[in-house]
């Protein structure tokens, strides 16, 4: 007797020609959903919407399985769509290589060892990585520092110790493969019949699965945690710079390895300095009469600190004094760049009396016209 046909784009609320990001966004919503734990009132109903729910997503994340249920209906054992069409010889080759994703002899003398191996292996996931961002202030960016961050990661639940399993509950024989951890496939054609055997997804291959699961974590193998960590900011970041924390983000599956922490370097603004490169720019105003006579003034240092810097007498207005070796430091190489200081005249707009008859008589001396 056939079994029903499913609609996997249905059970997940997807359309057909939903992405994998779109297949993958909405089987995690679903699976938090129907978790058994979650509706104890119901619980079976519940196991059996999460199964139906995985094996949905089992098929429509897996681009071959995808294609072949889109073609057929179904994927190895499960039922498809009855549809009649004409069928010619290449149609029929063309059906092999989508049904079985492979040369068709390997069916026949494929290893049945090798296939369990990859399998488990497939099954032990990388934990994903996560994403920060950071602030820090313009001179923090040029000396670096070492910034203490919090935030949220799976980490390995350390009452199963990322297994999964209820502590002595030990395992049973997998219902979906009986316990031999392959599933047998037939496809009928003009041919006969072909038959194929590939590792079962529920077992993976193992041939048994979990009686409990963890009652700590559900079966995940890991638990969100509030971590704390320090992160080395590099003297010379600039804005927008992404930094690696190797293992810093979520913990795997089935064993697999954390994933990492990348932390986003966001540089406030200092409305004193403007970086290009390594070399900074900066401007200073000084009176005319400092620019006329000369004068030695302190000036601002990107890092925090300051230094003086010589005017010497008839400094022009645009005037650049370039201090090397003030600037930024390279990430590459830790040279630093140079401070370019730009020198700005103030020209006062009232004069005393007093001075406006000292600059005149000035002027007189210089044969300058005044008046």
């Amino acid at each position: 007797m056939p079994r029903q046909y499913k609609d996997y784009y249905a059970i997940l609320g997807v359309p057909r020609d939903a992405s994998e990001e779109e297949i993958k966004k909405a089987y995690k919503k679903l699976i938090k959903q129907w978790h058994p734990d979650l509706h104890p009132e119901n619980k079976k109903q519940a196991e059996e919407k999460f199964k139906e729910i995985q094996e949905a997503y089992e098929v429509l994340s897996d681009p071959q399985k995808r294609a072949m249920y889109d073609r057929f209906g179904y994927v190895g054992e499960h039922e498809f769509s009855q549809q009649t069409s004409s069928t010619t010889f290449e149609d029929i080759f063309k059906d092999f290589e989508s049904f079985f994703g492979r040369d068709v002899f390997d069916i026949f003398f494929g290893d049945r060892g090798s296939a369990q191996e990859t399998q488990r292996t497939a099954r032990r996931k990388v934990g994903e990585d996560i994403s920060v961002t950071i602030e820090i202030d313009f001179a923090e960016s040029l000396s670096g520092k070492q910034m203490p961050i919090e935030y949220d990661r799976y980490e390995v639940c350390e009452h199963c110790h990322g297994e999964g399993i209820e502590p002595g509950s030990g395992y049973q024989t997998c219902p979906r493969c009986h316990g031999s951890g392959m599933l047998r496939e037939e496809r009928r054609s003009i041919f006969g019949i072909f038959v194929s055997t590939r590792t079962c997804p529920t077992c993976g291959g193992t041939g048994r699965v979990v009686k409990e699961r963890c009652h700590v974590c559900g079966g995940a193998g890991r638990l969100k945690k509030r971590v704390r960590t320090v992160v080395n900011i590099p003297a010379g970041v600039t804005d927008g710079t992404r930094l690696k924390v190797e293992g810093g983000g979520n913990a795997g599956y089935d064993g697999g390895a954390y994933g990492d922490l990348y932390v986003i370097v966001r540089v406030r603004p200092d409305r004193r300095f403007k970086r290009q490169d390594d070399d900074i720019y900066t401007e200073i105003t000084i009176d005319y009469l400092q620019a006329i006579l000369g004068t030695t003034v302190r000036i601002d240092l990107p890092d925090g600190g300051s230094t003086m810097l010589r005017i010497p007498a008839g400094t022009q207005p645009g005037t650049v004094f370039r201090l090397k070796g003030e600037g930024a430091p390279s990430l590459r190489t830790a040279k630093r760049g140079d401070l370019y200081v730009t020198v700005n005249v103030r020209i006062p707009e009232q004069l005393s009396a007093k001075e406006a008859q000292l600059l005149k008589e000035i002027a007189r001396e210089k044969g300058i016209d005044v008046s």
